[in-house]
């Protein structure tokens, strides 16, 4: 306990730097500092490796509330999404972003700074046993600049030296993406490499098994981009997108063999997948690979729950909510168990018991105080629409993440932590990729899928016995491909994996490109709603300010585009696609 005290306090000291407008680590650390004496000890690289955990910089926290207070966010990460919308139309989904004039994400000064660490940390006295772990922690996170640069605009400038203002590299073109890629999955090769195969610090900190999980994420991230964008304007020269579907299920099958990792299951299908996200700690956590601590003593708090007492002009969307299998393991459209749309009560009968876990009912605990006094939620259901916070525009209110126990609802802040890697994603890299190559037999789906199944009770998939669904998102790809992106759906619902998903298949044209998001079957359920229906009975909020759905744009809305001052400023930039120069 001692030693996670010490590592919240040093992160707790880096992000009070961050804070600082004359911090050494928001000017170049030569201004301030000698690299020969700031670099000489372990703890010195320890010091400045810690600047990359500060959330403001948005590494591991994509989505979060961008500094120490963290709220819903943390567990709604898919919000303007099919999955998770708010009252207010989402400019990405809608295509009505312009090109700013600077800014935009095209920040390189993170790169700047992990740069100076590899030029500077061989100054280092101590031996490099001592200190590997926080170069390979650079590593790590020259990744994760990278892979949010890639994901935000695809083809970018790789820059592995520090540079000065005339630096000539500047003015270089962009490198292609694939190459970037490449470029990342080495830094994690190295990362893995050097970082301990130890949970050392309880978790708080990167191993090597972390490494090769964002590995996993990242080469699945490309080869699904490199396969399903190919021939569009965002196709990639000489893409090879099954070498990235195969360091994809190396490195997840690395994490999965090592024995060190299994699903966090106590034999309660019925709640032990809601119960993973709530709990107090991951310490000892088998799935949690990597998570984030809080602490009050430190002013190190979140808002989770409090900001989560209410649904507050947020809702699930009826897409979502749909996907859920029933119970024996069929989809809602040939299942005979499906109890139909006309209340929630019937809606989520008999379905895979995430359903439920994700997805608020009115006899669920909404505050619990100490053992004997408890409110259901029929008291948060009886409200809707009497104000904005009990206001939800798809009737479908969000349970995960969120503690019924009312010593986390602390209007001074909570500490809940917060999980970044787990094994459950692991699992359904390697089945995605294995999928992807054709090498998906039922022995990888019993030593993958299976598993996420078994914790809540569901059948298995059987890949020879697999039932068409009339409503599949993707009749042109395999029922495999469908099934296997429907668990990755329901598995990593709400915790930022949806936009990413939907980006890398290209499959904005069957969820987004002129299509509204739904709501609840509108029936009796909420007489105060003031939220039109569609003609065969569900909400449709957008129907007004959307009367033909989305307006994504499929041959540009899919990158960001450069700022005009960057343009500007280097002629061999150019811009992505779609987007006027």
């Amino acid at each position: 306990m001692n030693q996670i005290k010490h590592i919240i306090f040093a992160l707790a000291v880096i992000i009070s730097f961050g804070s600082c407008k004359d911090d050494f680590l928001q000017k170049d650390p030569l201004d301030q500092v000698s690299e020969d004496v700031f670099f000489s000890t372990t703890s010195d690289l320890m010091l400045y490796v810690n600047q990359f955990y500060n959330p403001g910089n948005r590494l591991l926290d994509f989505g979060s509330s961008g500094g120490l207070n963290y709220n819903r966010t943390v567990f709604a990460l898919d919000l303007a999404t099919d999955n998770f919308i708010n009252a207010s139309v989402s400019p990405l989904l809608n295509g009505t972003r312009v090109v700013p004039a600077s800014g935009g994400g095209w920040d390189y000064s993170l790169v700047r700074k992990v740069n100076y660490f590899f030029e500077n940390y061989e100054h280092c006295k101590d031996p490099f046993d001592s200190y590997k772990q926080y170069v390979g922690e650079a590593y790590f996170f020259r990744a994760l600049i990278y892979y949010k640069l890639l994901r935000t605009f695809g083809d970018v400038q790789w820059f592995s030296k520090v540079l000065d203002t005339n630096s000539p590299e500047l003015m270089n073109p962009r490198t292609p993406r694939n190459v970037i890629a490449d470029s990342i999955l080495a830094d994690l090769d190295k990362a893995a490499l050097y970082m301990t195969a130890e949970k050392t610090s309880a978790g708080l900190r990167p191993n090597k098994w972390v490494a090769l999980a964002l590995q996993s994420r990242i080469a699945l991230y490309e080869g699904s981009w490199e396969k399903y964008h190919a021939g569009t304007p965002f196709g990639v020269n000489g893409a090879n997108p099954d070498k990235y579907f195969t360091k994809a299920a190396e490195a997840a099958g690395a994490v999965m063999e090592s024995g060190r990792f299994q699903l966090y299951a106590t034999g309660k299908p019925d709640a032990d997948y809601y119960n993973l996200f709530v709990l107090p700690d991951y310490a000892a956590n088998s799935e949690v690979l990597l998570w984030k601590k809080f602490d009050k003593g430190l002013g190190i708090v979140n808002y989770r729950s409090v900001s989560s007492d209410f649904p507050d002009g947020t809702g699930i969307t009826k897409g979502l909510a749909d996907s859920y299998l029933c119970k024996d393991g069929r989809p809602i459209a040939t299942s005979p168990q499906f109890g139909g749309h006309g209340s929630l009560a019937a809606e989520m009968k008999d379905r895979d018991p995430r359903y439920a876990q994700t997805i608020f009912s009115p006899g669920m605990p909404w505050e619990i105080k100490g053992t004997d006094t408890t409110t259901w939620n029929q008291a948060v259901y009886a409200k809707l629409f009497n104000s904005s916070e009990y206001s939800t525009p798809t009737g479908y209110v969000i349970r995960k993440g969120y503690s019924a126990e009312f010593v986390n609802h602390d209007l001074s802040g909570g500490t809940e932590p917060v999980i970044f890697f787990r094994y459950g994603e692991v699992l359904l890299n390697y089945a995605e990729a294995k999928a992807e190559l054709g090498q998906l037999t039922q022995a990888e789906v019993d030593r993958s899928i299976k598993l996420l199944r078994d914790r809540v009770g569901m059948p298995n998939l059987n890949v020879s016995a697999i039932e068409v669904d009339p409503d599949w998102d993707f009749p042109g790809l395999s029922p495999l491909i469908n099934e296997v992106r429907r668990e990755r759906r329901v598995e990593l619902s709400l915790v930022g994996f949806r936009w990413d998903d939907i980006a890398r298949w290209a499959a904005a044209d069957e969820y987004i490109a002129g299509k509204r998001p739904k709501g609840i079957f509108y029936g009796e359920q909420f007489t105060k709603n003031p939220y039109p229906d569609d003609a065969d009975g569900f909400m449709d909020p957008y129907q007004s300010p959307l009367p033909n759905g989305y307006g994504f744009q499929l041959n540009r809305d899919y990158l960001s585009p450069l700022p005009q001052t960057e343009l500007t400023l280097n002629p061999a930039l150019t811009q992505n696609p779609g987007w006027v120069q």
